[in-house]
């Protein structure tokens, strides 16, 4: 289903018990349980994410998290069942995920779901570019943090 990998990074067991929830609930929420797709998720620095950012958007900056599809949406269901197959890549700041979970109010675990989860609805072939997608897309992303009981801090 996953491997996880650490750029630049101390190995921490937490943030894998954290990836394991949430992508089960993703994997069970949108039937993949059965299937051969698997997601690796890198954590890493500022640094690293930025040279990433950069060298794969074209976009100089840092940011928290970014996706690498290997599939369009209107695929993913050809290639379920198949062989062995990545779904795609998530990398994720865990710096950032930290700094935001402070600016925002929330906790750790709640932020890194988010990041997680957002990565895993992009790698699905949803986006946030246009409204009525990114309502889509949030409403899936929101569905499985509140299955999971992982909520903002005012809520």
């Amino acid at each position: 289903m996953y491997e996880i990998t650490y750029l630049d990074l101390a190995e921490d067991k937490s943030y894998d018990k954290i990836v394991e929830k949430v992508l089960q609930k993703c994997y069970e929420e949108e039937k993949l349980l059965d299937s051969k797709l698997i997601i690796t998720i890198t954590f890493t620095t500022p640094e690293q994410i930025h040279k990433i950012n950069k060298e794969y958007r074209q976009v100089d900056r840092p940011t928290d998290v970014l996706s690498f599809p290997m599939f369009e949406k209107e695929e993913i269901p050809n290639v379920i069942n198949e062989i062995e197959e990545p779904l795609g890549d998530i990398v994720i700041s865990i710096e950032k995920v930290k700094e935001q979970a402070e600016e925002y109010g929330h906790s750790f675990e709640r932020e890194l779901a988010y990041m997680v989860v957002h990565g895993f609805y992009h790698l699905m072939g949803y986006d946030h570019i246009e409204l009525v997608d990114r309502t889509e897309m949030r409403e899936k992303e929101e569905t499985i943090l509140k299955k999971l009981n992982i909520t903002r801090g005012d809520e």
